[in-house]
This record gives structure tokens, C-alpha cells and sequence, in this order.
């Protein structure tokens, strides 16, 4: 139990310049060199601070190692002067050294169980290696592939990514925080709508309604914190023009007030004095005066409050009771891990030998990489492939490490399983020829005479896409999201030879096929899958495992049509595709509306038919929820696992409503020839909204509600809701 009585006596006997220090969070380079006598160097001149502040800091990023970690505290604890501890914390997003597939992956699996085990995995190796704060998960919601950080999310639904949220921090942060020296803290992020950043350009402005805030944009964050998630992180854009880390009615009104969050809030990197180029403060004092009133306890790697806060509140602009609250939420997580009394917490040089990376893990994370992979094309059956078949392996990713994704930090790409590796692997050598092909974004004739020549002796062409893990994830925003003009042109060279041509992609968002969907037959979305890539895609391709994972964000058709998602309005004008020459509605002349692949997609290597949507009754009221049931069976030869969705529909509401919204969703098994009865429960809660008042409330009248294998392949019934 969490004794705040001995953090409030520990506060009383702080000095302003302790308690603003703690509020102070420094990355690796300060604390590196940390000596046995206490010596710390790092780039202290820059942030313009002293020894003496580094010493009194409350909390370090971007460490571990257990020895390195457990040296530092050690050190930090000798020369502070009240035997505070420090917070180590890091980017565990999808995995330590074990790497998972990327977030966008695993949000593909539609396995919340797996998801959740996921993050058990990562904490442990992440906790064992000195770490007591992860910055995952997080649950912005995306539209926009342009967008290089959409690979850290898990898709554009909110109901789906407030269910990975809550498995998330279920995962990281376990049943017993305090005891469970094997979890780490969680912390939510971007709070909020980051995901939304105009032209899908990082750090850009944010700027939509509160119901769009509502609606769509917060309900993860919410989940998240529902789950006990101790955490949350400012997002680097603008709500309503104001940038969120100096945010007063985001994050005192909203999350401390009406959500009744009381962990800790902390910037992203340098954020508060972003807030100087964001156009909001004229100097780092302003810029610590907003970020302060506006509830922000942790600075990460700027020092604005300690340069300024002391004059700020020896002039009363700021009361000195701002910063007790902030320190005292910051003393109060510290107490939750156990930190005053087991400063070294996980840390244990022995066990982390045993768990990182080890076989268990990487088998999990194996098995996570093949139920995130999502099949999207398999014209003519061409998968699974013949064990008997010579295969040409062509391609940048065919020898490719680069397999991890942007947000890997400790891993380490010699580990990861490549796909050359997998495949001569599972077949024998004389049936499979490896070539290059081209690098990402260059071809040299060379190395097409030498796919060309592997090409010609196979009996299925293989070829390994993709961007390089650089050209997504933060810093990563592309205007352009087909796969560079040397791939292209590789697909259309050796689409020549009229031979089957199977193609495997890593990437960290959905592009735009062009060029690909159409030369191929068939086509594997592989993501960014961790490190045990290579094997899980090897055994999809050879049907030793069979394709599950269904699209959580749906692929364009163009790049013109972004946003381009599943849960959009219908217009006053809607456009009936069958209506090819309609001019005065809401279409495109050159482009279809619809994306190429819908959200909720995926393919299988058998068959799933759905047999008669049926309801309880017509009518639903509040005290008798509607029951939705239909019979799904396996007609196909091989067992699956299909994910069956449920959308709903408000016919007429009082602000206009999404033509589907994501309510229910059941992930079965079955085995040729077997059928199961599948039923969802409809309740009162699930056909709430936002009115025009901003109530959270249903409204009564016709709702239609629509089952099938994704968002567009679905059948339809209708009912009334009656109050």
C-alpha cells in the first residue's frame, strides 16, 4: 500500500530547489558517465545546468542495464540528500530486446490476450534491465498514412484502440505494481488527438470540434486511464490553437478535473519550451509559467522550471503549492514501485541474463508476427506455396535485418530472423535462389541480371519489399507512400516473365499499392515484425500457419483520398459507386471514394460463409439489450481463425452520425467443415454519442447494425430503439 502520509512528511523537509529538481527529467548522456565518486558528466552546458542539479534530478530516460542502472541509483542515492530515488524510464513500445511486431501489427492480430501478453514480455525484460516507466502505450487514433508515428498506433477505430489500450496497460503494469518487481509503470501518450496532424506532417497543427475530440480522439486515452495507467505524456501539436503541453483546459478541466486523473503528466521531449516557437510565450519563463498552471509535473529535457520557477514564485505569479502538488505526484509513483524501500527495484544483472531475449519470448513474439501478418491478395490460390516449388527470393528485404521498425532502441537487428534465413530454413537450398534485386531505392543493372537470372529458374517469384524502417515512425512523415520507383520498376520488370509473383512487404503504415496490388498475385502485409519476423513469415508462406490478421487501418487507394477511413458520414450528397457518371455529389472524377482495403480486411487460406443474420427481436429498449447471432462456417479444406465484426449504425440522430461504427468483434477458430453460432449483445451504452449539447447520451428511433468479415463485406438488419 502506498503510504502518502510519508511522502507529504518527505516534501515538508524539501528545499524549493529539491522539489523543482525533481520535476526535472534528463536523458542517458547526463548520467552515463556517472563514477563511483559521484562525478557526473554530460551535456550539462547546453540546458545551462550545474552538477548539483543533474545530482538532484527526479527522474533519467533512455538507460538500461542492470549493472548500469543499478551503479547510477547507487551513485544518485550517495550524494542526494534525502535519499530520493530516481525514475528510470524509456520507449518500450513494442518490446525491449524481444521486439514484437509494431503496434499497427499487433492491433492486426485482433488477439487482445496475445497483445496483453505482449507488453507482460517487454516489461519483464524491460523491469529486470533496470526500467520502471515505459512510454507506451500509445493510443492515438489515425487517419492519415502519411503520418510516419501511424506504426505506433493500433488503427483508426476508437472502440478497437481503447481495447488494445486496456490490454496494453493490463500488460505492462500487472495486478501488483508495488510488488511485481517484474511490470513497469505505463504511460499514455500523445495526450491528445496527435494523431491528426494536418498533411500527416509530424508536429503539425491540430485543429478539430470538441464532439470530433470526444468522439473519436479521446476514448483510448480514457481507457487507458480507466485501466490504471499512472501516467500520461503532452502531445506535441495544438488543441483548439493552444499547444497541448501549456493546455490549461485539456489537461486541469478535462484530464485532472472531469477525468479525475491524479498520476503524473509529463512533457515529450523539450515540448515546454516549444512553446516559444509554438507562438504562445515570448521566453522559457512564460513558457514554464503555462506548462505549470496547465498541470505538467515532469519537464523532459529542457529546464525551464529550474531556471524559472524560483523568481516565478518569489513573485507570486506562481503559487509554490503548484509545484507541492507536482512533486508530490512524483514522490507518490516512486513510493507505488517500491522505490524508497528497494531502490534497485527489478534490476538484477543475473536474472536479465536469463529472460532477455531468451527462446520463451521469442517464441511469443513469433507467434504475435504471424497472427499480425494480414494476406491481402491471393489470386489463383498461389499461397500457400509448394514445398516442392523453386522459388526465387527477390527483393531489398530478401537478406534484409532491417525488420524491427523505428521504435525498436534496444534491439538488435543481427537477431532478428531474416527471411533468406527462414526460408533455407524450412526448404532445401537447390529450391530456393536469393537475389537482391535492387536496394530500396536504387537499382543498378547488375543487380537485376542477377534476379533476373534467379527469376528464370524459379517456379514462383518471391519478392521482399518494403520501405527502410527510417522512412516511418517519429520524423518519418511521407508525402509520397507508394513503394520507392526501383521497387516499382523491379515488380514491373519481372512481372514480364508471366511467372506467379508473390509479394511480402515491411512497412510501418499503409501505402498506396499502386503499382504492387495490381502486378502481383498475391501479397503478404508483413509489417515491421520484430525479431522473429523472418520465421513467422516463412511459415505463413507455406501455409504451416494460416493468415489472420484483418487491416486495423484501411490502405488507400490513392494518396489523395486522405483521410480516407471506415467510420466516415454519409454527406447530403452521397455518391452511389454503381452511378459512374453522377457529377453534382460527393466524389472524386479521377479516383474512387472508397479506399483499396477496407478496414477490417484480410484473406485466409480457407473459407468463411455466414449464414442468416438474425435478431433477438425488432424492438430494443434499455432493460432488454438486442441479441445479433449468426452462424459462421469453415467451407474451406484448412483450419482459420476468422474475426467476425460487428458495426452499428444511428439512422437519424441529433448531429450526424458515422454510416458503421465498430460496436463488437469475436475472434474464432474452426476447423474445415465446422460452424459455430456467433452472438453479440447490443445494450443502451453502445449506441451513445455526443450530441449537439456534447451529453453522452442514445437517442431513440431506427439503428441499423451490420455483421460480416470487414467493414464493407457485411449484411444488414435493422431495429428500433425505444426508451
Amino acid at each position: 500500500m502506498v503510504n502518502r502520509q510519508k511522502m507529504v512528511d518527505l516534501l515538508k523537509q524539501m528545499t524549493l530547489e529539491e522539489k523543482i529538481a525533481q520535476l526535472l527529467q534528463l536523458a542517458a548522456p547526463f548520467y552515463d558517465g556517472a563514477d563511483s565518486d559521484g562525478v557526473i558528466t554530460g551535456p550539462m552546458k547546453e540546458l545551462g545546468i550545474t552538477e548539483d542539479t543533474v545530482r538532484q534530478a527526479g527522474s533519467a530516460l533512455g538507460l538500461a542495464g542492470a549493472e548500469k542502472i543499478k551503479h547510477i541509483q547507487q551513485t544518485h542515492l550517495k550524494n542526494n540528500r534525502l535519499g530520493i530515488p530516481l525514475l528510470f524510464m524509456a520507449d518500450i513500445i513494442h518490446g525491449f530486446k524481444t521486439i514484437f511486431p509494431i503496434p499497427l501489427a499487433i492491433g492486426c492480430s485482433w488477439d487482445l490476450e496475445l497483445a496483453e501478453k505482449s507488453a507482460e514480455v517487454a516489461a519483464k525484460e524491460a523491469a529486470v534491465s533496470g526500467v520502471h516507466v515505459t512510454f507506451a502505450p500509445m493510443v492515438d487514433l489515425v487517419r492519415d498514412p502519411r503520418w510516419g508515428r501511424v506504426m505506433e498506433s493500433t488503427g483508426e477505430d476508437p472502440y478497437l484502440n481503447s481495447m488494445f489500450a486496456r490490454a496494453f496497460v493490463r500488460g505492462f503494469q500487472g495486478d501488483d505494481l508495488t510488488n511485481d518487481v517484474h511490470r513497469v509503470a505505463a504511460c499514455v501518450k500523445h495526450f491528445a488527438a496527435y494523431g491528426l496532424a494536418e498533411g500527416g506532417r509530424d508536429y503539425n497543427t491540430v485543429d478539430l470540434s470538441e464532439r470530433q475530440l470526444r468522439e473519436y480522439y479521446l476514448p483510448a486515452y480514457k481507457a487507458a486511464l480507466d485501466e490504471g495507467c499512472e501516467m500520461v505524456m503532452t502531445s506535441f501539436n495544438t488543441v483548439d490553437s493552444i499547444p497541448a503541453t501549456a493546455n490549461r483546459k485539456l489537461m486541469r478541466n478535462l484530464l485532472r478535473d472531469e477525468w479525475g486523473f491524479d498520476g503524473v503528466l509529463i512533457s515529450d521531449w523539450a515540448a515546454i519550451k516549444e512553446l516559444i516557437p509554438h507562438g504562445v510565450a515570448a521566453n522559457e519563463e512564460e513558457a514554464a509559467y503555462k506548462a505549470i498552471q496547465a498541470g505538467v509535473d515532469i519537464e523532459m529535457m529542457t529546464s525551464t522550471y529550474v531556471h524559472h520557477m524560483p523568481d516565478l514564485i518569489a513573485s507570486g505569479k506562481v503559487d509554490e503549492a503548484l509545484i507541492d502538488e507536482a512533486v508530490l505526484r512524483v514522490l507518490l509513483l516512486k513510493e507505488k514501485l517500491g522505490l524508497f524501500d528497494n531502490p534497485l527495484r527489478g534490476a538484477d544483472p543475473e536474472v536479465e541474463r536469463e529472460v532477455v531475449f531468451s527462446q520463451e519470448h521469442r517464441s511469443i513474439s513469433r507467434e504475435m508476427a504471424a497472427k499480425s501478418c494480414v494476406l491481402l491478395k491471393n489470386e489463383g490460390g498461389v499461397l500457400p506455396l509448394q514445398r516442392s516449388s523453386r522459388i526465387a527470393l527477390i527483393g531489398p528485404f530478401a537478406k534484409n535485418n532491417d525488420i524491427l521498425g523505428n521504435w525498436s532502441w534496444t534491439g538488435v537487428k543481427d537477431d532478428a530472423v531474416r527471411l533468406d534465413q527462414a526460408l533455407s530454413a524450412k526448404i532445401s537450398d537447390s529450391l530456393v535462389a536469393i537475389a537482391e534485386g535492387s536496394s530500396i531505392e536504387l537499382m543498378t543493372e547488375e543487380q537485376y541480371s542477377e534476379a533476373l537470372s534467379a527469376a528464370e529458374q524459379a517456379d514462383v517469384i518471391v519478392l521482399a519489399l518494403g520501405e527502410h524502417s527510417d522512412m516511418s515512425g517519429e520524423g518519418g512523415c511521407r508525402a509520397d507512400i507508394k513503394l520507392p520507383q526501383a521497387q516499382l520498376e523491379l515488380i514491373a520488370r519481372l512481372k514480364q516473365l508471366d511467372k506467379p509473383i508473390v509479394a511480402v512487404l515491411f512497412n510501418g503504415r499503409p501505402l498506396d499499392l499502386h503499382g504492387v496490388y495490381d502486378q502481383v498475385d498475391g501479397l503478404l502485409e508483413a509489417w515491421y515484425p520484430g525479431s522473429e519476423g523472418g520465421a513467422a513469415i516463412a511459415e505463413l508462406l507455406y501455409g504451416d500457419v494460416n493468415p489472420s490478421g484483418r487491416l486495423t487501418m484501411s490502405f488507400p487507394y490513392s494518396v489523395g483520398q486522405v483521410p480516407v477511413y471506415y467510420n466516415q458520414f454519409n454527406t447530403g450528397r452521397p455518391h452511389d459507386p454503381k452511378d459512374v457518371d453522377a457529377r453534382y455529389v460527393s466524389r472524386y472524377l479521377d479516383a474512387p471514394n472508397a479506399p483499396l482495403l477496407p478496414f477490417g480486411y484480410g484473406l485466409s487460406y480457407t473459407s468463411f460463409v455466414y449464414g442468416e443474420l438474425v435478431l433477438s427481436e425488432d424492438i430494443m429498449t434499455v432493460e432488454r439489450p438486442l441479441h445479433v447471432e449468426v452462424m459462421v462456417t469453415n467451407t474451406g479444406e484448412r483450419s482459420g481463425e476468422e474475426v467476425v465484426q460487428l458495426y452499428v449504425r444511428d439512422i437519424a440522430g441529433d448531429v450526424v452520425r458515422p454510416l458503421k461504427e465498430l460496436k463488437h468483434f469475436a475472434k474464432i477458430s474452426l476447423e474445415p467443415g465446422e460452424s459455430r453460432r456467433v452472438t453479440f449483445t447490443i445494450t443502451e451504452e453502445d449506441l451513445r454519442y455526443h450530441h449537439a449539447d456534447l451529453q453522452f447520451t442514445s437517442d431513440p428511433g431506427e439503428f441499423a447494425v451490420f455483421v460480416g468479415s470487414n467493414s464493407r463485406d457485411v449484411m444488414e438488419r435493422r431495429f428500433h430503439f425505444v426508451q
